[in-house]
């Protein structure tokens, strides 16, 4: 009877193996993952793969802390890379860094590589080093303040519907008037000047913006910029199509963003991520399905964006996340379980890899229930395969070249061809100074300089008023100017001003000056009068 059970047993594992040959062997180049697992042992007759052209299907890596994500992540990239595809990544403990070197060989390699018929050799990517708000060693990543908008900003800032109804209310102001706003003091202002006798009734046939309202998002921001947070928002702001670089030899670059105190500000990072992929979404045209993406973007820690986000948040999430896949961008999730991520969201990802799961709380045991059954017909009891999964091993299913989803494979994946530790600081450094981007990303210094230079000009251009001292309302443009061409070479920096030094001014002074004025030295796609249209995020469509 045993002896029947057990040829029976074989029979379908033989069977399943069959399938996964079939199910992952298609032609075209692929993301080569790993090798199929049967009875402990890895068939290297049964690789399994990712094909290229499905990568911007999207998808999602997942599992319990130290089962590794980060090497399956650094897999994928390095393997992106070679075949021509930019990636953005965040980097949280800096692990992903040590793409920027070759792996050395030893004992542990070579037995993997030799188990699943990989051909290993160490291998370095091209990388750019971003910090978010130049917080660690590579280069600033920034974006304004009418930029990022008030979507992202009311996640960020924790705000409830009707404080982010009401700081909609403020960045359509600022758009109709063509106040740029850069960063926060300039939307303080705002909301002071649209609170105060002068400014509350430019609101006013859009139901006005109420004091406690404004109160609670003032404290916010002032709470906001007390973590430091006012380092983020400015000039120069990142191009995300820096991030799409390809280099003459064909690689593509790997963007690696640091957040190396992800722990302080942990929905900021999130939502800056989400500002990025916004931002592409608005930028890339339409391609329709192409035989490589065009930029893969790894989403780590993605429970972060969705814990408390609103209804409208979520909903735009997933809707971007559908479009994009037309602009030939890839997204995968990286977080610890399926669960946490929006079913909406969820539904979209063609792509999965499962690391193990723990079921030591009943709160594991549920969450391990929920990821077996979000699987396609498998061959596994998967409940008991996603416990017993060995440190880079995975279940894997995929789309295969005709959009269908492969059989689910109990996968060994390979080892990674780059450094699978940190980069050495001398190499970051080097890096960062050879990047031919860093020009305009460095001097953000300049910048601010520019910011209080303009400043000046507001106080003199408020001495030269008319004795009267009759200030003009809000809906009389202060100068009336000509069309703007391409921005003039920025002037010699100049000493900054002690802030102390400052005269006093009006809050209408300092909005309808310093923030007109700093719209013109910033962007000339926004004009005076005219409303800026946003994305369904509500960031500035360019």
């Amino acid at each position: 009877m045993s002896g029947s059970s057990s040829g029976s047993q074989s029979e379908a594992m033989e069977a399943h193996v069959g399938a996964v040959q079939q199910g992952y062997g298609f032609d075209g180049p692929a993301i080569e993952l790993g090798a199929l697992v049967v009875d402990g042992a890895a068939r290297a007759d049964a690789p399994v793969r990712i094909p290229l052209a499905m990568v911007n299907r999207h998808g999602l890596v997942a599992g319990a802390t130290g089962t590794g994500k980060t090497k399956t992540l650094q897999l994928m990239a390095e393997q992106l890379c070679s075949a021509g595809v930019p990636v953005l990544a965040a980097d949280i403990k800096g692990d992903l860094s040590g793409l920027a070197m070759a792996g050395e060989a030893n004992d542990k390699v070579s037995e993997r590589a030799a188990e699943v018929g990989q051909q290993w050799t160490g291998v370095a990517c091209p990388v750019e080093l971003l910090a978010l708000g130049g917080e660690g060693t590579g280069l600033p990543l920034r974006a304004t303040m009418t930029s990022f908008g008030p979507t992202l900003l009311a996640k960020v800032l924790d705000l409830n519907e009707v404080q982010e109804s009401s700081l909609g209310l403020v960045f359509h102001f600022a758009d109709k008037a063509g106040l740029a706003m850069l960063d926060l003091k300039d939307l303080r202002a705002v909301i002071q000047f649209l609170t105060s006798d002068e400014g509350a009734p430019s609101l006013k046939d859009l139901g006005g913006l109420s004091r406690a309202t404004a109160g609670v998002i003032l404290r916010e921001l002032i709470a906001f910029e007390d973590q430091g947070a006012d380092r983020f928002f400015g000039e120069p702001e990142f191009q995300t199509s820096d991030l799409l670089r390809v280099l003459p030899d064909g690689r593509g670059v790997v963007s690696l963003l640091e957040l190396p105190r992800l722990q302080d500000r942990p929905q900021l990072f999130s939502t800056f991520l989400m500002w990025l992929l916004a931002d592409l979404f608005e930028e890339l045209p339409e391609v329709g399905d192409v035989d490589k993406p065009k930029l893969v973007f790894f989403f780590d820690e993605a429970h972060l964006l969705f814990d408390d986000a609103s209804k409208e948040f979520l909903h735009a999430v997933a809707q971007t996340v559908r479009l994009i896949r037309s602009k030939g961008v890839g997204v995968f999730f990286v977080t610890q379980t399926p669960s946490d991520v929006p079913a909406e969201v969820l539904a979209q990802l063609g792509n999965r890899v499962q690391h193990a799961l723990r079921a030591f709380t009943p709160a594991d045991a549920k969450a391990l229930k929920a990821t077996a059954s979000t699987f396609p017909n498998s061959a596994y009891d998967l409940e008991e395969v996603l416990t017993q999964l060995g440190i880079g091993e995975a279940v894997v299913t995929v789309l295969s070249d005709r959009g269908a989803p492969t059989p689910v494979a109990w996968t060994r994946l390979r080892a990674p061809q780059s450094r699978m530790a940190p980069a050495d600081e001398s190499v970051l450094a080097q890096v960062v100074a050879e990047s031919p981007i860093r020009e305009g990303y460095a001097e953000q210094v300049d910048r601010e300089s520019a910011y209080e230079r303009l400043a000046a000009r507001v106080r003199q251009s408020t001495v030269d008023e008319p004795a009267t001292g009759r200030q003009p309302t809000s809906d009389e443009p202060r100068t009336t100017r000509a069309p703007r061409g391409p921005r003039a070479p920025r002037a010699p920096r100049t000493p900054r001003a002690p802030r102390t030094s400052r005269p006093e001014r009006s809050t209408a002074e300092q909005v309808l000056g310093s923030g007109a004025f700093k719209q013109l030295a910033r962007s000339a796609a926004a004009v005076v009068g005219r409303e800026i249209a946003r994305s369904i995020f509500g960031t500035r469509r360019r």
